[in-house]
This record gives structure tokens, sequence and C-alpha cells, in this order.
């Protein structure tokens, strides 16, 4: 079945007690997992919507990525830890617990091979570890503000780090080499008002083919304090780190980008929330506008989409997980 942007709707409500702030299908399709504001992990199973609260972490959980197989998952948490978990454990609990970070890890990402696993916080710092055991491979010191995302190169030499001034280092990972940096200046901004800056990129992802990056956040910002601007999808080019298209909201409807996926049927997705509420955005890569629009009903916080290519998962701040599929409705 190919995936159908217009057809968008909304097939699963799983809900729960606290607001949640993050989620990730595991490679499998079989569970979806989800970080809540009360410092636990959630699991779902998609067939049965059977619910299962797994305690571990001391803070929130923003970063959640897995093995090739799916059998493990690591989560990092605003405690600064990252824990690996038996995926589908009955009732699944710590299987290696490390101190990463001093302060927030704010955000997971893992490489193409599932080899190494990058995190990176308000430590300034960003960390390669060894999915296999947990043993630090590289330390990656050159942000000067909190590092706010991170990303691996489909070619599994390089990745891009972005902090909160939205000042972005490409690092070759075999010698922790930073190899240049460039800025998005639309993805942050000194609010003179409050004396304090707001912005960097909520979300990260790469071209499958590795030519384009993709940053999001949020533009245009009138109030810091209460997050208050229009949410912006930038496309940068690899090669040289120049902006190609700003994707944003023909509406104008306010919110940051906290989610995006480059979809190997040629579009892109972003999920958004903030003042204007919840809602997925779909854009043509070469296109500023967005073709299509899905109103989720609540301020979307992350993104995932399902193995399938169909099916997408947003975490809410009212307590709900939704599932929605970008294909026809069943008669």
């Amino acid at each position: 079945m190919t995936a159908d942007p217009l057809l968008t709707h909304n097939t699963k409500t799983l809900a729960h007690t606290s607001p949640l702030i993050s989620c990730r299908f595991d490679p499998t399709g079989r569970f979806v997992f989800a970080g809540d504001q009360e410092c636990k992990l959630v699991r779902w199973e998609l067939s049965t919507g059977t619910k299962i609260e797994i305690v571990g972490h001391d803070s929130w959980v923003r970063g959640l990525v897995f093995s090739e197989n799916g059998d493990t998952l690591v989560t990092g948490g605003n405690d600064g830890r990252l824990i690996w978990w038996a995926t589908a454990a009955e009732a699944p609990v710590p299987l290696r617990t490390i101190q990463a970070h001093q302060g927030w890890i704010r955000a997971l990402a893992i490489s193409p091979d599932r080899k190494w696993l990058a995190s990176c916080g308000n430590d300034l710092k960003v960390k390669v570890w060894s999915l296999a055991d947990g043993s630090l491979v590289r330390e990656l010191i050159g942000h000067e503000q909190h590092v706010y995302n991170v990303v691996f190169h489909p070619d599994g030499k390089q990745l891009v780090s972005g902090d909160l001034l939205a000042k972005f280092i490409e690092w070759e990972i075999e010698t922790g080499k930073q190899t240049r940096t460039f800025t998005i200046a639309g993805l942050t901004k000194h609010d003179t008002g409050f004396q304090a800056d707001y912005g960097g990129p909520f979300c990260l992802a790469v071209a499958h083919d590795g030519k384009q990056i993709f940053a999001g956040g949020i533009t245009a910002i009138t109030n810091s304090f209460a997050g208050i601007g229009f949410p912006l999808i930038t496309q940068i080019e690899w090669e040289t780190g120049k902006e190609l298209v700003e994707h944003g909201s023909k509406a104008k409807i306010q919110g940051t980008a906290w989610g995006v996926v480059p979809h190997p049927a040629g579009f892109l997705i972003g999920a958004t929330g903030g003042q204007g509420g919840g809602h997925l955005f779909f854009w043509k890569f070469d296109q500023k506008d967005e073709f299509h629009s899905f109103n989720l009903g609540s301020q979307a916080r992350d993104m995932s989409v399902h193995p399938d290519g169909l099916q997408i998962a947003t975490a809410h701040f009212d307590k709900n997980l939704r599932i929605s599929l970008m294909a026809a409705k069943a008669s």
C-alpha cells in the first residue's frame, strides 16, 4: 500500500495519565513507546492496545532508540542517564544504566548500522557510545550552548549536532574532528524582554540519500516565555550547509515543529504543537508551503513513522498518543 497524505486520518487514540513528550515505534512495528511527564516510559502493543508503564529514570525521557532487530531499547532522560531495556520483556527492568551527561540528555541518535549511539545535552557535549556494551567511543566538544539535537549521516561516518543558538557542527566520527560549522538564524532568537535566548533544532533528520538535513523548531518568535511563534523546518544542503527551502505554515498556525521525517515516497512530514494546537504538515521537498495538513486536536510534542510507512504516532500534551494513517479509511 502506498502512503497518501491527503487521506490521513486518526485510527487510534491511546490514553495515558500524564502528558507525553516523546514517542517511537520499535523496528518490528509491534510496539509504540512514549515518555511522560511523570518520568515513566509507556509501552503499547499496537494489535491489542495493551499498555504497561516502565520505571527507571528520575526525570523526563526524551530520547528513544533501538537495536537493529529491535530487541533492545535505549532511553535518554533529563536525569543525564542512558538506560538499556529488553524491548519485548513482560516487565522491562534496566539492563544497563550509564550516567552519560551532567544535566539533561536532550536527544539520541542511532547510526545506520545500529553500532553506535549518539547522545547530546546541556553539558555542551556530544558523545558516541557502543550500543552493544555501552562503552564510550568518542566525546565531541565544541558547542558553547546547550546541545538540542544530533543525527547521523547515512554513510555512518559523520554526524551533525545543533545547539540553542542554531549553530550546527558536522563531526567526523572516527577522529572526532569538526569538519565545518553553520548557523540557521531563523531557528533562534534573543528575547530582549526576557533577556534570554530561545530556539534551536527541536527536531533533526537527514534525507535517505544524505543530500539534505532537515532542522525544525520555531521562528518569528514574539514571546519566548510563552513559546509564541510559527513552526519552521529548514532544508539544508549537506554538501554546502546552505539553506535550500524554509518549510512553513501557509495558514500561519502558531506552534513549534517538534518532529520531522523525510518519507521515502518523496515528501516531508512535520508534527507541530503550540498556541495553534497540534497538526501534521506535509510538504514537497522543493516547496515552501505544505500541500496538506491534518489537525490532530491537541499539541503534538514528538512524532514517529511506523516501519510500514503508513502510520504516524504523535505524543500529546493532552495525555494521549494518537495513531494516524496515511491511507483510506477501512470500509
